[in-house]
C-alpha cells in the first residue's frame, strides 16, 4: 500500500462521541451494493440504487447497517445526502471496528 494511501485511511473513519463518522464517496447505479476501496480520501462504496428520491441513499445506509452489524437506525447521514461526497454516523462502533469491517489499516501500523 502506498503512503499517501496509508495516510489518507485515519482521516477515513474518525471517532464521535455517538461511535464513529465515516466519509464515503457513493457510486450510484452499480451492478450491485459493495465496499470499492478508497477514492480520495474517502471510503468508496459503490450502491445499486439510482440517485434520485433518496433510493442511494437508503441503500447505502442499508449497507452499511449490514456491513458494521449495526441497525438500520444506527446509520445517519450527517452531511452530503444531495452529494456523492458524504459524512455517515455510525452510532454504537468503535474506529478499530469499523476499520476493521472494512479492512482499513490503522495509522499507528504504517
Amino acid at each position: 500500500m502506498w503512503e499517501s494511501q496509508r495516510a489518507t485511511e485515519g482521516q477515513i473513519v474518525r471517532a464521535m462521541p455517538e461511535g464513529v463518522a465515516i466519509s464515503v464517496h457513493v457510486q450510484p447505479r452499480a451492478s450491485r451494493t459493495e465496499s470499492a476501496g478508497i477514492h480520495g480520501q474517502a471510503l468508496k462504496i459503490r450502491v445499486a440504487a439510482p440517485p434520485a428520491d433518496g433510493a442511494a441513499n437508503d441503500e447505502l445506509c442499508r449497507f452499511l447497517a449490514r456491513h458494521c452489524e449495526v441497525p438500520l437506525s444506527a446509520i445517519q447521514i450527517l452531511s452530503g445526502a444531495g452529494s456523492r461526497q458524504k459524512r455517515v454516523l455510525v452510532k454504537g462502533r468503535s474506529v478499530e471496528q469499523v476499520r476493521a469491517r472494512f479492512q482499513l489499516e490503522a495509522e499507528g501500523d504504517r
